[in-house]
């Protein structure tokens, strides 16, 4: 028997009991009030219909392939921002003809790869999702494209990609600390948002590639092919196939299928070890103690000297050693290997909110060497000079990449 996509995924367009349709609104439009929907609630048949009706209220709009395909002049290589496991991503742009009320902005398609490692379901998962929560720091759907085999999804465009790039980028300036804790706070608000929803979501995907930052670095979570619903009732936990990403999935999941909030809050300490060390969460170039981050990283974050010895070289001592002490603090108890030991996403918040006040002072000491003088000097200057020879201060010149290497050198 030969089999198709077509037999595997249910159909946008085709019922099994065809029947006359309305014409179908290009706009998922608002209706009084809805309760959250979960993707078991779609049987399956008639996938297009059912969002339209089941997602009134979200603003979501319904594009077509060729809609999209001139938004990213065909998908054009010129425009491929990159690719994950759903599939290749282009950036586009809507002009404010497309459809009454949306306006003109650039936005971010993504379109399924049929033989990537997710399909229809986190698809559908994503639409479902992002088509009923709204928040600051979780990243806009615009819409999607469910027609025949093709499923695609369209959001706002965020400028600066994601953390991952930002922050393991070659060649690039190094991200500052009170901007690594801009975006730790921005995308702990992100959870903290999912966990204390009237109906709880837990992300199960958190890592740095899937926080994306926009023009001011303003943190957004984004890809909810693998969220779920929370536990509910007298459920300590919601069981499921382990699925995510080496090296940022808590240790209990990883052993029994049981997904709760504090998986995410795991996933969490590993990003912001992550911003506190420049280290990827698993690198394999590494010895083999020091490959994976969380069990390298963790026992060093309670005793100041060790911890000052794996902060980011980069940051070259600009940061607050307080604000970096309490990072780190936070750190080490969403790493904890008891699920019941870690804190809830809104104790995290209120801590990191105390932290962006933290200026990025030096922590080392620099010493300001005058440049010669080619003129007579002042009887004064004279003087001055013959103290400070009598007063040798060794130093060395900070590396050509330092903000403060003009006229400055570090004891």
């Amino acid at each position: 028997m030969k089999i198709t996509w077509e037999s595997l995924v249910p159909s946008c367009c085709i019922s099994e009991n065809p029947k006359p349709k309305p014409k179908q609104s290009k706009l998922v439009t608002k209706q009084s009030s809805f309760q959250r929907i979960s993707v078991s609630d779609f049987s399956g048949s008639t996938i297009s219909e059912d969002l339209s009706i089941s997602l009134a209220g979200s603003n979501l709009y319904v594009f077509s392939v060729q809609e999209l395909k001139v938004i990213t002049q065909n998908f054009s290589s010129s425009n491929f921002l990159g690719e994950g496991g759903f599939g290749p991503v282009h950036k586009g742009f809507i002009d404010d003809k497309l459809r009454p009320g949306l306006k003109a902005q650039p936005v971010a398609v993504k379109l399924l790869d049929l033989d990537g490692t997710q399909g229809h379901r986190e698809w559908l998962t994503e639409v479902i999702f992002l088509g009923q929560l709204r928040h600051p720091h979780l990243v806009k759907l615009i819409g999607y494209c469910c027609e025949e085999e093709h499923r695609l999804l369209a959001y706002e465009y965020m400028p600066r990609g994601s953390l991952e790039n930002q922050l393991f980028r070659r060649y690039s300036v190094s991200l500052p600390w009170s901007t690594r804790m801009k975006i730790a706070l921005g995308a702990a608000k992100g959870l903290a948002f999912l966990h204390e929803a009237e109906k709880p979501v837990i992300y199960r995907d958190f890592k740095a590639s899937n926080i994306l930052l926009d023009s001011d670095y303003n943190a957004k979570l984004s890809d909810f092919g693998l969220a779920k619903d929370g536990p509910e009732g007298d459920d300590t936990h919601v069981s499921t196939r382990v699925m995510g990403t080496q090296g940022y999935a808590a240790p209990e999941y990883l052993m029994t299928g049981h997904l709760t909030a504090a998986s995410d809050v795991y996933s969490f300490g590993v990003v912001l070890l992550e911003l506190l060390t420049g280290r990827r969460s698993v690198d394999k170039s590494r010895p083999n103690k020091e490959q994976n981050l969380a069990d390298w990283a963790r026992p060093q974050l309670k005793d100041a000297r060790k911890l000052a010895r794996i902060i980011d070289p980069r940051l070259e001592g600009l940061y607050s050693e307080e604000g970096v002490q309490k990072a780190a603090l936070v750190a080490y108890q969403c790493l904890s290997h008891r699920p019941k030991a870690r804190p809830d996403m809104s104790t995290v918040v209120k801590t990191l909110e105390t932290l962006k006040d933290y200026k990025d002072i030096s922590t080392m000491t620099f010493v300001y060497i005058a440049p010669a003088d080619q003129h007579k000097q002042s009887p004064q200057r004279e003087l001055l000079n013959k103290r400070n020879t009598n007063t040798k201060t060794p130093h060395k010149k900070l590396t050509p990449n330092s903000p403060l290497h003009n006229d400055f050198h570090r004891a």
